[in-house]
């Protein structure tokens, strides 16, 4: 499995959002850079990211974008279904009468597992808990 750079950078930015969180807006090219992120590609994440309810956007000098959902009610589930889509490991998980096979198919059932583990995780994993392992992080380094 392939986290798509979509969701990589979105994951990014948002917890780039939570460590500022009620601070002023963050305007892109500042949330690029701090993520070494190309700014292109971070405006079209971040214009889904609002479109999907995410993120406050808000033009201008004085602009830029904020959480608009509390950093602990944002799971890493909600970023790939908002950056991604709904998507199966296999298509048999979603449509199972597409294939012949899939009643008695040995296979399927270590997949559906296995995705199942995936996406327990990813509803367990929080903005805010990413937020907080970043600070950990950073405070962890900067004692080497």
């Amino acid at each position: 499995m392939r986290v798509p750079m979509r969701v990589d950078y979105g994951v990014r930015a948002l917890v780039e959002l939570a460590l500022h969180e009620g601070a002023r807006p963050m305007q892109t090219p500042e949330i690029a850079s701090r993520q070494n992120i190309p700014e292109a590609y971070l405006d079209q994440v971040m214009t889904t990211l609002h479109k999907e309810g995410l993120t406050h956007s808000r033009r201008g000098p004085r602009g830029g974008h904020t959480l608009a959902v509390e950093p602990k009610k944002i799971d890493l589930g909600m970023i790939m279904a908002a950056l991604e889509g709904k998507s199966r490991l296999l298509d048999c998980l979603m449509e199972p009468q597409g294939c012949e096979l899939s009643n008695a198919c040995a296979q399927r059932e270590v997949w559906r597992d296995f995705e199942e583990s995936v996406q327990e995780r990813l509803g367990a994993t929080t903005i805010a808990h990413m937020a907080e392992r970043q600070r950990e992080l950073t405070v962890a380094l900067s004692k080497h």
